[in-house]
């Protein structure tokens, strides 16, 4: 694993829909991952946060967002990590085939909460102001390497559907 380069922050946004008469409690015990991603450690910043919900105006809709903060060489390693395990324990008994997924990485955080005016800042990010120049290389580092991530996702979910369709 690659522990060079500073840290970027992946962010995950995937929409699943629960098959009728499942719960959020069924898709979670499905869900859960019980193996890490092995990025805590990385560059002594990684992290991976997962926020789970359940759409207001849907309750069979379950939105996951994730952040994942990581070297894009212990990024790569998580994304192995991740495509093995639900290759392993697919979601197919809970929810729907059609899943959305959005990925992106963190170009900017910002706190709007304070009350009255506040003066423009440049994108940062953990109070760095954010390199564009750098930032547009790990995207496109970034993007590679997620798409490789999804094809083999891909390629195990389409193998075990024909596996199960074969009598």
């Amino acid at each position: 694993m690659d522990e060079t380069g500073d840290p970027v922050t992946a962010v995950a946004i995937v929409t699943r829909r629960l098959k009728e008469g499942k719960t959020y409690g069924d898709f979670r015990k499905a869900w859960f991952h019980s193996t890490g991603f092995g990025i805590a450690g990385s560059s002594g910043q990684g992290k991976n946060t997962m926020y789970s919900m359940i759409n207001i105006f849907d309750p069979r809709e379950i939105i996951v967002i994730g952040f994942s903060t990581a070297t894009v060489g212990a990024m790569e390693a998580a994304l192995a990590i991740e495509v093995k395990f639900r290759g392993e324990n697919p979601l197919d008994e809970v929810i729907e085939p059609a899943v959305g997924r959005t990925f992106a990485l963190l170009v900017a955080e910002d706190d709007f909460g304070a009350a009255g005016e506040i003066p423009y800042t440049p994108a940062a990010v953990g109070g760095e102001v954010t390199d564009m120049t750098a930032f547009g290389k790990n995207l496109q580092t970034v993007s590679l390497i997620f798409a490789a991530a999804a094809a083999k996702r891909d390629t195990i979910n389409k193998k075990r559907s024909t596996t199960e369709k074969t009598p």
